[in-house]
């Protein structure tokens, strides 16, 4: 961690530079001093050597010239003077240990030698016996002979020392200076990018209110400016992206068709709730898990991903039709995934069957009557009734057989009427229990007939005031006790009770006669609803009707707040409930 710090880096790299750089400087100071103190140290032996030629020439007495070369010569250095024969003297230097040498050893070197063979000056490092040692020669100027000065090289490599000494003290204060200033540098440049860093770790955490504070001017001050600009930025399109989510899942939730998103790999992504209730209901009829996909939508999203198209399927889920639009999501021009839209048409099916089973309920209601009397008008006039009580009889069976037709068009258009919200109730205060007691009343004569016994019950004394149409509930009434005496067996009961429970009025018609069967029961109160199924009609049995009663009755208790409902078991009887309010 420490050494991914940008910190770290921007010092190091500085201080390597810098390092590399006094390096090179130090290698090639040294490298000049070194050569500087040789050429120096040679340049005053030469000088020396100079001098001592000229007191050689100027002077005869050796002890004079003698004691004025001492003087002359650096204490390290040795002097030897040749004549040109194989005299020669010297003066020695007060390094211990240093070996003396003779005229013949110079005379020997090839380089000095040529101090007395050519006459010329003549500079060197020579070593002998392994110490290294600079030597300078000079000839004498107005004979022959030559002076020679020579001193260890050691003597110059401790004024080198020194110089090297120097020149590393100066190297290593600079990089103590050059680390110091590495990093205070690094540290002042870095510090703006930290906090970008920490503001960048924010954002990306959600925290967009992050604000970097802008400290200089320059370039890192521009990014500055540019990263809280790209905050603000960022912050928005978040907000913008978040709202649009937020109206997308609203539109979702409130469709009511299902929509399910789906990647190339069959991963459910988006759902909403009509789709996740059909998805369940689904897995529970096929008994798939939850990760799992219907094999309908699965043969679909293949057809869809194969062809690259839209298509369509309708399948049974639980009893209902659903139709399933599938569409291909394009990312540039690749297939990402697609979108089903599962639209719920069980009542548009149920609808269009209603519209069909009306039609044939209708055209076969009045099929019968036309033809009947179309067959008895023929027979008249064919002249098939020879006496008039014969024609009377007939022309009686046409009447009856219109004025049903009648019966079933006014049926007919008071329930459309009813079911398009048009019917119009003319309410009133009525005594409940007294108006149904007038009801039942009239039906005495008819179940008497029937030899049906008909009782009516309700507490006594209990008068209670609702408001209703009267004209509406007797039709009601009416229809439930008609279709009660004439559904019941001789010897049979059919029973009314009136009672008030929870602020609202209870009626209820009992019988004892031939029941509903179970599968029946849920939809006697639509239209032309009968328990004869192949509804062909026996004229000789008036027991059955247009099988719009029932409809007609639900639609008028429904308008008033009420509610109609019926138990029944077959061969034991039928009870039906009329609930309305006070």
């Amino acid at each position: 961690m420490f050494w991914r710090s940008v910190v770290v880096k921007l010092w190091f790299t500085i201080l390597l530079l810098v390092c590399f750089v006094l390096m090179i400087l130090t290698v090639l100071l040294l490298e000049f001093f070194e050569n500087f103190h040789v050429n120096k140290a040679e340049e005053e032996m030469l000088q020396t050597a100079s001098v001592i030629s000229t007191l050689i020439t100027s002077h005869q007495d050796e002890e004079i010239v003698r004691s004025t070369a001492e003087s002359v010569k650096a204490p390290s250095s040795h002097v030897l003077i040749t004549d040109g024969e194989s005299g020669a003297w010297t003066l020695e230097s007060n390094v211990e240990g240093f070996a003396q040498l003779d005229s013949q050893w110079f005379r020997s070197d090839p380089d000095l030698s040529k101090v007395e063979d050519e006459r010329v000056e003549v500079k060197k490092v020579a070593s002998t016996e392994g110490r290294n040692f600079l030597a300078v020669g000079a000839p004498l100027e107005r004979e022959e002979g030559a002076v020679f000065v020579y001193k260890p090289l050691n003597s110059v490599e401790e004024t080198t020392q020194q110089t090297t000494k120097t020149v590393f003290l100066g190297a290593g204060i600079a990089i103590v200076l050059t680390t110091i200033f590495a990093f205070f540098l690094s540290t002042r440049i870095t510090a703006p990018l930290m906090k970008m860093r920490k503001g960048a770790l924010e954002l990306s955490k959600g925290e967009f209110h992050t604000k970097i504070p802008i400290l200089t001017h320059d370039e890192i001050g521009e990014l500055a400016i540019a990263f809280n600009r790209m905050g603000r930025q960022l912050k928005q399109n978040i907000d913008a992206l978040n709202q649009e989510k937020e109206q997308l899942s609203g539109v979702l939730k409130s469709m009511a068709d299902g929509v399910i998103t789906l990647n190339h790999k069959k991963n459910i992504l988006v759902t909403n709730p009509p789709a996740e209730q059909l998805l369940e209901w689904w897995r529970y009829e096929e008994e798939l898990s939850k990760a799992e996909l219907p094999s309908p939508l699965q043969d679909l999203f293949e057809s869809v991903i194969t062809e690259e198209r839209e298509a369509m399927t309708e399948v049974t889920v639980q009893g209902r039709t659903w139709v399933i639009i599938m569409t291909p999501l394009y990312s540039n021009t690749t297939i990402r995934g697609v979108v089903a839209v599962f639209r719920d048409m069980t009542e548009e099916r149920r609808l269009d069957k209603l519209r069909k089973d009306f039609l044939a309920n209708v055209s076969h209601e009045l099929r019968t009557p036309i033809s009947m009397m179309r067959g008895y008008s023929e027979a008249i006039v064919d002249g098939v009734a020879a006496s008039q009580e014969e024609k009377n009889e007939l022309a009686q069976i046409i009447l009856e057989e219109s004025e049903r037709m009648g019966r079933l068009v006014n049926e007919l258009l008071d329930l459309a009427r009813m079911e398009s919200g048009n019917i119009q109730l003319y309410e009133e205060p009525v005594e409940v229990d007294l108006f149904v007691d007038r009801i039942v009343k009239k039906f005495h004569g008819v179940a008497e007939e029937n030899h049906v016994h008909l009782r009516c019950d309700y507490p006594e004394g209990a008068v209670g005031v609702s408001r209703i149409d009267p004209d509406r509930i007797e039709q009601v009434i009416t229809n439930l006790l008609d279709n009660a005496i004439r559904h019941t067996k001789e010897e049979g009961a059919v029973s009314v009770e009136v009672y008030r429970e929870n602020n609202n009025w209870i009626t209820t018609i009992e019988d004892t006669g031939s029941g509903i069967p179970e599968e029946d029961l849920p939809f006697i109160f639509e239209r032309f609803y009968k328990g004869d199924k192949s509804r062909k009609r026996d004229p000789s049995n008036e027991k059955q009707g247009t099988g719009l009663g029932l409809a007609i009755a639900k639609n008028i208790v429904e308008a008033h707040g009420g509610t109609i409902s019926a138990q029944s078991k077959l061969g034991e009887g039928t009870t039906f409930r009329i609930i309305l309010p006070t």
